[in-house]
């Protein structure tokens, strides 16, 4: 007899449908859902206290993970970042999202790094139709990344990332023939950076671009209808005004656009219907590169909705004195595709070569009972070593125009 779950099956249920923003009674048609939606949501605790924003925040142990580009401009020798961040709190206590990241300067204009993502889904415990037991299961993804940054100029810089992605989400039982899902993906990224005086005010002025997750389907179980990874572009810019020697405030927005088929609908026609499905088969048949091309112009709602599908990210960060962080930041998605909305607040601290952030995420709008990280508090450690003007020579990097504020 094929095994039954345990109330941890509605816990597992519970978080995936809230990580993509569909917990609602009614799943809205315009949602677009992706495998492995986890790689969408920012792992340490100082972007997530931005409202997510990061592919032009000052470089860190984390900035790889939104823009390689970054790391050509890191401001320490090597520097590791460890984050967790429990996950759906108020259900369960056996979820959680960790995150491992780190880089190691190999020259004066240029940085490898590499991260370790795990998301553990906490366990499944099988019972028969009997309600006797029948084994117990551990869900998890992961994503194992090694990224390369140079700067090309002392204030361009390119980067790019490889990643290694397993999404296992089922156990082994009688009667399912779902495997674990397994890709390859890539990222490319541009980071610019810019020191300038303007009247008495001394600023920094950066820009970032990525494009994340370009890679192979993930197949679980129906070779014919595989699932796209969440392959995004991601555009942002940094404003650092310096109110004084001590005192420095940060302005960050990040707009962001999932490049893979939005899903087909037409109103007062279910999503059941014949014509519709073949549609949307038909536009999952894409490959990568067509997807990511159509991706820009296939909202059944045309251009306004095609606006709707671009995710919102600001913040505003305040540093006093490269020592205390307190920030606070705002994310936005469009209601009719995934609401997620919400208000984060976080505090850091740097000192000598420890650092730590935290931050607390406050859900807003219609959704705001779905996010998996609503009231909880995630954690951010720094480790930074060697000032790059102590790991090289008097000249070194650090002095160059283009190196971003140290963090």
């Amino acid at each position: 007899m094929q095994p039954l779950f345990s109330r941890s099956r509605l816990a597992l249920s519970t978080g995936l449908l809230a990580l993509v923003g569909t917990a609602q009674a009614q799943v809205s048609p315009h949602t677009i859902t992706t495998a492995v939606p986890i790689l969408t949501l920012s792992p340490d605790a100082r972007a997530s206290s931005l409202g997510e924003a990061g592919v032009a925040t000052s470089p860190d142990a984390n900035g790889a993970f939104f823009n390689a580009g970054k790391l050509g401009f890191v401001p320490y020798k090597y520097a590791v970042s460890a984050s967790y961040s429990p996950w759906l709190r108020n259900i369960t206590d056996d979820m959680s999202l960790s995150y491992l990241s780190g880089y190691a300067k190999i020259g004066k204009r240029s940085a490898l790094g590499a991260s370790l993502m795990y998301f553990d889904l906490g366990q499944i415990d099988y019972r028969t139709g009997t309600n006797l037991p029948a084994g117990s299961f551990n869900p998890k993804e992961y994503a194992l990344s090694v990224s390369y940054g140079q700067q090309l100029t002392d204030n361009f810089g390119l980067g790019i990332s490889a990643r290694y992605i397993r999404s296992n989400l089922v156990g082994a039982y009688s009667g399912n023939d779902a495997q674990p899902g397994n890709a390859a993906a890539v990222d490319i990224g541009a980071y610019y950076s810019k020191d300038a005086t303007i009247g008495t005010g001394l600023y920094n002025l950066a820009f970032g671009a990525s494009i994340a997750n370009i890679g192979n389907k993930i197949t679980y179980s129906d070779p014919t209808n595989p699932s796209f990874l969440p392959t995004s572009l991601k555009l942002g810019t940094a404003l650092t005004r310096e109110i004084d020697q001590y005192n420095k405030i940060t302005l960050v927005f990040d707009a962001t656009k999932l490049l893979v088929p939005s899903p087909y609908y037409e109103d007062g026609v279910p999503s059941s219907d014949p014509r519709i499905k073949q549609i949307n088969v038909d536009r999952n048949k894409q490959n990568i590169v067509g997807a990511l091309f159509s991706s820009f112009s296939d909202a059944p709602g045309g251009f306004k909705e095609e606006l709707r599908e671009i995710n919102l990210s600001t913040g505003l960060e305040y540093n006093y004195n490269d020592l205390l962080y307190a920030r606070g930041g705002y994310f936005y998605e469009a209601a009719d595709k995934g609401g997620r909305q919400y208000v984060s607040l976080g505090l850091g601290i740097r000192y000598q070569v420890f650092g730590i952030d935290g931050t607390y995420l406050v859900p807003t709008g219609d959704n705001n009972q779905a996010n998996p990280l609503a009231q909880t508090i995630r954690v951010s450690l720094h480790f930074n070593l060697n000032k790059l003007s102590e790991a090289f020579d008097e000249n070194g990097a650090g002095g160059t125009s283009g190196d971003a504020p140290s963090n």
